[in-house]
């Protein structure tokens, strides 16, 4: 049987796959995204869809705001079941040391262009009346928003194609490499093979240092007004440093149907993908300490998520050095849903040969090989 040919082959129809692809038959390019499940499904439909500016490294922010401003452009089109809402994150202050970390990201993110304003106690409370009382402060980022990850990945797939972007879902594949995709019952040529398969990455590239990290949510029933904005705890940021120990953090986000999305954990380690009782009890103790009133609501439903992990907390873009036709886009962890623009111009940038808003080389595969060679 002969191979279908394109020009870039994108495997993977999660977020970061069909910004891919959405990209690049935007340019013309013959595309075919493949995938084993649905669009959106995995790892996408398993997120909590915030797009949040974070800084953790210079380099994760200029990914992440540069993300984060190509959804911006794009909301205008959107569909009215991505759901997205500017409402803003506000990392909440429990004590004093953490108001020191409120005037660090408040003065990083003010010299970079991103709009934020301190809380007080007082204002904090106007802002999130239900939250305990006795918070130290906060920092509000208004223009951080959130969306619902499988309808936005799937909106960027009816684009990718209307452009000409050919869909096959329900193959699985079982290798790639030199130009050739091989599935289970057919193949692929493409001069570009680009590698969105999330945790299942590894496993058609090897060599690739992604771990799967394991993670928790749950959601209530309709609370409408309980909740105005993304409230994530400062300590959050120590718990997603953590590559070893089991952690939660408080993390809770505002539906447009009322409801509220709780989280976060985080497992390395873990296999199964089953909801782990004695995580959702710590999960949600954790999120009462700072909102009481989640005890008296009703929870609807709990999942569990896997989210490609790299050590240095940067996704791999870019071209693979051991085959030049094989374009990494994996790696984003917890970050994928607000990188994927992101992710995707880069890709598309490389290749057509312009040059990029934000510098590639950060996240470039090769940086692992060359961390391989000299460790």
């Amino acid at each position: 049987m002969s191979a279908a040919s394109y020009d870039v082959v994108i495997i993977g129809a999660g977020i970061v796959g069909a910004a891919c692809a959405y990209e690049c038959a935007a340019q013309g390019m013959r595309v075919a995204v493949v995938d084993r499940e649905m669009v959106g499904g995995g790892t996408t439909a398993a997120g909590m869809g915030h797009i949040v500016v974070m800084d953790d490294s210079e380099a994760q922010f200029s990914l992440t705001r540069y993300s984060q401003e190509l959804w911006q452009r794009l909301r205008p089109d959107l569909y009215p079941d991505v759901e997205y809402e500017q409402c803003g994150t506000i990392w909440v202050a429990a004590h004093d040391q953490e108001m020191h970390e409120v005037r660090r990201k408040e003065t990083y993110y003010r010299s970079r262009g991103v709009p934020v304003e301190v809380l007080d106690p007082q204002a904090l409370e106007q802002c999130e009346p239900n939250l305990r009382k006795g918070m130290a402060g906060a920092l509000f980022v208004p223009e951080d928003a959130v969306l619902y990850p499988p309808c936005a990945a799937q909106f960027l797939m009816d684009r990718a194609q209307a452009s000409g972007a050919r869909l096959h879902v329900g193959l699985k594949v079982t290798g790639i490499g030199k130009g050739q995709v091989r599935t289970t019952t057919n193949e692929f040529s493409a001069g570009t093979i680009v590698n969105a398969a999330g945790t299942s990455a590894p496993m058609l590239t090897s060599g690739l240092e992604i771990k799967p990290r394991k993670g928790h949510l749950l959601i209530t029933d309709r609370y409408p007004g309980f909740l105005r904005h993304q409230l994530v705890e400062l300590g959050y940021l120590k718990s997603a440093h953590s590559l070893t120990s089991d952690s939660v953090a408080f993390n809770v986000q505002p539906r447009v149907t009322g409801q509220i999305l709780i989280g976060s954990s985080r497992q390395y380690g873990a296999e199964s993908g089953e909801v782990e009782t004695s995580i959702l009890v710590r999960m949600l103790q954790r999120a009462e300490e700072y909102m009481p009133g989640l005890a008296r609501m009703s929870t609807i439903r709990a999942w569990t998520g896997f989210r490609a992990a790299t050590p240095d907390k940067l996704p791999l873009i870019g071209p693979w050095p051991e085959d030049n036709t094989i374009f990494l886009a994996t790696g984003h962890e917890g970050l994928g849903i607000t990188t994927s623009l992101g992710t995707a111009r880069l890709l598309i940038d490389h290749l057509t040969g312009r040059t990029p808003e934000i510098p590639i080389a950060p996240y470039l595969p090769s940086r692992t090989v060359a961390e391989h060679v000299h460790a």
